[in-house]
């Protein structure tokens, strides 16, 4: 069957594959085009001039479309973890060999150039039933497998989709093995990261929680479900549920036209420090539950730690770091002096870091909203801190040395400037 997507013609039998086939048939945006490649060698592909890019096993790129091609092939489990499988690519591999050793049915259907569907393990039927389901007990083999699913229950819930009983049992069983510590830290930030994109990242983390998934990989986080708060001001009670009513918040903030990240990477460190903001209240003793005095530094090692454990670039943990240790003073920020929030101020680094400020703030903002009842109240806090930062920004040491002014004199004037800037922010708000 020769590929008809370009004007380049081969004798190949290809088929595209995976994750384009299926939102295809969701009638979602397809990203990536995977093709499968059947009943070929890898010499033949080397011959009609596709490039050779998979080390383990032969994946290549069209000459033309870049597009990825793999020859059908079977895997067998060897060692631990998601690299310890041998590869078997060869001729004489099928096509329906090649798709039972995907994850999951929805994932394992082909289609042929003529549009029709190879769908040996059912897919079709579960994309119209909106279920993840593993495909054969080989699932088991791969431990990235629980975070893969996870990842899809969040991309796909907002078209109805749940994991099937008996997958769900399975990624508890491999959660369980201890086979999650095989995983490398930067596939672990991989799949949070690109959940954090999604529209529901919530609905991963839920997942990783309910099947123990999560008290392996990050236990701070996981330890939050349980821990009452305040019910005065948490009508949720529980700091687990909170968290992930921050997390959607943040979605629904980061979301918005009036939100002009200056790339993808500012909405998902916003997300991420709303999921870091209460990491703190794991800490508190049980005898002093709901209240979490002093919770907010508490949190500041649980950051830094999961940071390092999973090699998370820097700029999302500052920014955690600011969201932990100030999403209090944010609230309270009426109530604050004006020496008060300069100080905060000067911890954000907004002077030399302006960009960041409004990340803070949304963040914070989230977790405000974040609360039963809570999610349409107004949250005036937000201009009065934005305001009241410009106006002190504006304030530069070059009007001061234009006076005459030298040396640490010029710190102190700008110190008073700014505390007078701010004031006049806070006389216009009480008003």
């Amino acid at each position: 069957m020769p590929h008809s997507n370009t004007s380049y013609q081969s004798p190949l039998e290809t088929y595209l594959v995976g994750g384009a086939v299926r939102d295809k048939l969701l009638n979602r945006a397809i990203k990536d085009k995977d093709h499968l490649v059947v009943g070929a060698t890898v010499e033949q592909m080397l011959a009609l001039g596709f490039q050779q890019v998979g080390k383990d096993f032969p994946v290549f790129l069209h000459p033309e479309t870049k597009e990825e091609y793999a020859l059908a092939r079977t895997e067998r489990k060897q060692g631990q973890g998601y690299t310890g499988f041998s590869c078997y690519a060869a001729p004489d591999v099928t096509i329906e060999e090649d798709l039972k050793r995907r994850d999951l049915t929805v994932n394992a259907m082909a289609m042929a150039d003529d549009g029709s569907i190879i769908d040996p393990y059912n897919g079709q039927q579960d994309i119209e039933d909106r279920v993840l389901r593993h495909v054969s007990e080989a699932f088991i083999e791969d431990p990235l497998r629980v975070l893969r699913v996870a990842r899809f229950a969040a991309r796909y819930h907002s078209y109805g989709f749940t994991i099937a009983d008996e997958t769900l049992q399975l990624i508890t069983n491999i959660s369980n093995s201890g086979e999650l510590a095989s995983l490398t830290a930067e596939r672990v930030w991989q799949e949070m990261q690109l959940s954090l994109a999604e529209d529901n990242p919530e609905v991963f983390f839920q997942v990783l929680h309910h099947c123990q998934a999560l008290k392996a990989l990050w236990p701070e986080l996981d330890a939050l479900w349980g821990v009452p708060n305040p019910a005065k001001w948490h009508p949720e009670i529980c700091s687990g549920v909170h968290t992930m009513m921050v997390l959607k918040q943040a979605v629904k903030l980061t979301n918005t036209s009036a939100f002009k990240a200056n790339n993808e990477q500012d909405k998902i460190r916003v997300r991420f420090a709303a999921l870091c903001h209460d990491l703190g209240k794991g800490l508190t003793q049980q005898e002093k539950w709901p209240s979490h005095h002093g919770h907010e530094k508490a949190g500041l090692p649980l950051v830094e730690k999961i940071c390092q454990e999973l090699k998370i670039p820097t700029q999302y943990k500052q920014l955690a770091l600011k969201v932990c240790e100030h999403h209090l003073h944010c609230h309270k920020a009426f109530q604050l002096r004006a020496n008060t929030l300069l100080k905060i101020f000067n911890h954000l680094d907004v002077w030399r870091k302006p960009e960041e400020f409004p990340l803070f703030i949304l963040a914070c903002k989230a977790d405000f909203l974040g609360r039963l009842g809570f999610e349409d109240r107004p949250y005036p806090q937000e201009e009065f801190l934005a305001q009241a930062m410009l106006a002190a920004s504006q304030v530069n040491a070059k009007a001061f040395i234009e006076q005459g002014i030298t040396g640490a004199a010029i710190k102190d004037a700008m110190t008073n400037a700014r505390l007078a800037a701010i004031k006049q922010v806070q006389q216009a708000f009480q008003q």
